[in-house]
Formats: structure tokens, C-alpha cells, sequence
């Protein structure tokens, strides 16, 4: 690839969101939109190589998209339809898109459009598995491809996925808008839910050989921060990024020199990122400051208390007890009650920790969850109970689909010998 190909894939990864959002916009179609904006792409790959990359490539990457664009819709003869509000915007964009000097400077759109694209990429009418995909393609701008290899999956499924959630959101005619009021709330848990989903498949994969993916991450707290500048008043933005902020700031020291991972209490926090860390901390202190904090605030919280301990030894676990008590009434996740059992254990001793996780045993979520039998493995090793704790580690190992885990459950089951 020369530089001239680089350059426009830097340029098509930055600008992408903003060109698909501002088209989709005029045509009130995603799919259309990434079309159009994919044919400016293709213009600019023919283009800039004889011309040279513009001053504002961005801006030529969206007029030439507008343009296309507006031919589209006098082919359709969308103009001859008498729907006011729908005229009056299209023959704003006839006016707008006339001159490429003007085009480069029309910005004050262009926050509404990402949000109105953040919205209808994680419309609740779709699978969780079609957001995501169609978020990271749409606002992310990564390729099917990356995709396909960022979950394990094959570039087919991602392909149909994307298809399908663009079928489905034209079927249904999803409206290019932020919800109203009534919807909103619905509607931004699922915009936050796909951006949680993204980062912790990044923070702790699911399966594969690697026990991490630090680019979903990336992606996820670019997102993340790009939402909380287009909303905000909302606490659980903020929160949520506050919660990936300090989170992430933990992922050079999450593995070892041959990926081995490394857990919580034995990291070197010199290695941590303290500047994602005060970000993180800013971003929480944000959060608490608006109303309607949830479940994201309170995590953050308590990732803030991590963050604050220069040593594992000075973890504050009976505020983070509290935290987690405050967590499980708002969400009464199984998962929560096991984090919580492990924070008892830190405060209250290993045998009050045991007892919560065992009777965790029989639920049927956790069933087959193998973190339920990693923890009672490390509580029973800790209470001096080694065989059970080496069963434990080995059911751990079986249940886990990532390698890196596995492997390191197996380590511990042999150690127990």
C-alpha cells in the first residue's frame, strides 16, 4: 500500500461516520447512505493519486457523497413528493451542496447526524449481534473483515448480519432521528449496551488464543467519548465511559511478555495508564454530578476504587461491598452477586466470600459461567482446601472458550497438587 492509499484509509476511518450520518440524513436510508459514501470513497482512490489529497479531504469525501447523493434522489424524483419537511431539507442540500467551497464548511449538522446514526445502528428492532456489527461498520468504519476477525466469526456472517439489520431497518422504515422523549430512554440503554458488549469482548475475549483485543476497546471508548459529547446531560454516557476509561487503563498490564494473562491483585500498576485514569475518574465525577446515574455510574465507581489503590493492599473492599450491594439492587445480575462474593471475601474473609459463591451454585445462569468455578477455586485454595479448589480450576478450564484462560485455569489446577 503506498502512502497515497494510507493516507486515504486514515482519512475513510475518521470521516466515514460523519459522511455515512450527513447522507443518511438526506436519503433516510443507512444502507443507501454507506453506498454513496463508499462511491466517494472510490472517486477519491481514482482521484487523489493524479491530484493530490485536498486541503479538507473529509469535506470532498462528503460533497462528493451529497452530490451523488442529490442525483439519487432526482432519478427517484423524491423532490416531486409533497412532503414539507422533506422538501424544504432536500432543497437545503440542492442549495448547500451547489458550490464545493460551501460544502466544506456546513459542520453545524454534524454532531444531530451522528447521534440520529448512533441511534438507528443500535435500534432495539435489531439483534444484538446485528448492532454491533452494523455499529462498528457504521461508526467505527471498520471492514467486514476486521470484524469477522475481532469476534471469531467468518466475513461471511459478519456480511449477512450487516445485510440483514440494513433490510430489516428499511422494511420497518426506522425514521434518520434521535428518538423522542418517551423512546429515548429504551433507546440509548441499547446504544450503551452495544458499546459495552464491544469493550469487554475487547477487555476479556471470548474465545480464541488471545485473551484480549485491545482494538475493540479502542473502538469502543472512541465511540463512547464521540456519545458523550453528543449527549451531555445523560449521567450513564459518562458513566459508561468512565467505566471503559479506567478499564482500559489496566490493559498493558493484563498479560505477560508471552500473552499469558495476569489478573487484578497481581499486576504491576506502574504499568497502568494514569492518564486514562484521570480521564476516567473526570468522566465519573461528571456522571455523579447529573441525575439518573445506573448501573454503568456504579461500575465506574467501583473501577474508580481500583484505580485509586497504588497497591492491591490498599483496595478500600468495604466500599466496594457497598457499591456492589447498590449495583445488585438495581440489576439482581447473578454475575454481580459473584463479584460481590469476591469483594466479601477481600473484606469480610474467604469463608464469607466461599459461602456466597456456593450458593450462586445452583443458579441457572451461572450454570455453566466458568468464572463461578474460578472463584470458588481461588477461595478454596486460599482456605486450604487444594483438591477441591484443583476441581474447581479444572471445571473452569473445561467451561472457558479462550485458550489463554484455559491455560492459565489448568496452571492453577496443577498447582494445587
Amino acid at each position: 500500500m503506498n502512502d497515497i492509499q494510507r493516507a486515504i484509509d486514515a482519512v475513510w476511518r475518521i470521516e466515514s461516520a460523519k459522511i455515512i450520518a450527513t447522507v443518511a440524513r438526506m436519503v433516510r436510508e443507512v444502507g443507501l447512505a454507506e453506498e454513496l459514501a463508499q462511491d466517494a470513497l472510490v472517486a477519491a482512490l481514482e482521484r487523489w493519486p493524479q491530484t493530490g489529497i485536498p486541503t479538507k479531504p473529509g469535506a470532498w469525501l462528503t460533497t462528493v457523497a451529497k452530490h451523488s447523493a442529490i442525483d439519487h434522489l432526482r432519478r427517484r424524483k423524491l423532490l416531486e413528493r409533497k412532503h414539507e419537511e422533506l422538501g424544504r431539507e432536500l432543497e437545503a442540500e440542492l442549495e448547500t451542496a451547489a458550490s464545493f467551497a460551501d460544502a466544506m464548511n456546513q459542520d453545524e449538522d454534524i454532531d444531530d447526524d451522528l447521534l440520529r446514526l448512533l441511534f438507528v445502528a443500535c435500534h432495539p428492532i435489531l439483534s444484538p449481534e446485528a448492532r454491533v456489527a452494523l455499529t462498528l461498520r457504521l461508526l467505527g468504519g471498520l471492514t467486514t473483515d476486521e470484524i469477522a476477525r475481532a469476534f471469531l466469526i467468518s466475513e461471511a456472517t459478519v456480511a449477512q448480519r450487516i445485510v440483514r439489520a440494513k433490510r430489516t431497518l428499511a422494511e420497518a422504515k426506522v425514521p434518520f432521528e434521535v428518538p423522542r422523549a418517551e423512546e429515548r430512554t429504551e433507546r440509548l440503554a441499547s446504544v450503551l449496551a452495544v458499546l459495552y458488549l464491544i469493550f469487554n469482548e475487547g477487555y476479556a475475549a471470548t474465545a480464541g488464543e488471545s485473551w484480549m483485543r485491545p482494538s475493540l476497546c479502542e473502538e469502543a471508548l472512541r465511540l463512547g467519548r464521540m456519545l458523550a459529547e453528543l449527549a451531555p446531560q445523560e449521567a450513564e454516557v459518562h458513566g459508561l465511559v468512565a467505566l471503559m476509561e479506567i478499564q482500559a487503563s489496566r490493559l498493558r498490564a493484563r498479560s505477560g511478555p508471552d500473552g499469558e494473562p495476569i489478573l487484578l491483585l497481581e499486576q504491576d500498576r506502574s504499568r497502568w495508564d494514569y492518564l486514562l485514569i484521570g480521564r476516567g475518574l473526570s468522566a465519573l465525577k461528571r456522571a455523579e454530578g447529573l441525575a439518573d446515574q445506573g448501573s454503568y455510574t456504579l461500575q465506574a465507581a467501583i473501577a474508580a476504587c481500583h484505580a485509586r489503590a497504588r497497591t492491591a493492599q490498599e483496595t478500600d473492599w468495604k466500599l466496594i461491598v457497598g457499591l456492589y450491594d447498590a449495583l445488585l439492587r438495581q440489576t439482581q445480575s447473578p454475575i454481580v452477586e459473584l463479584n460481590r462474593a469476591v469483594a466479601v471475601s477481600m473484606a469480610d474473609g474467604h469463608a464469607a466470600g466461599l459461602a456466597l459463591a456456593d450458593a450462586l451454585t445452583e443458579n441457572e445462569i451461572l450454570r455453566n459461567y466458568h468464572l463461578l468455578p474460578c472463584v470458588r477455586g481461588d477461595l478454596l485454595l486460599k482456605l486450604g482446601r487444594q483438591a477441591e479448589a484443583r476441581a474447581e480450576f479444572e471445571r473452569a478450564a473445561a467451561l472457558t472458550r479462550n485458550l489463554r484462560e484455559q491455560a492459565l485455569m489448568l496452571k492453577r489446577a496443577k498447582a494445587c497438587s
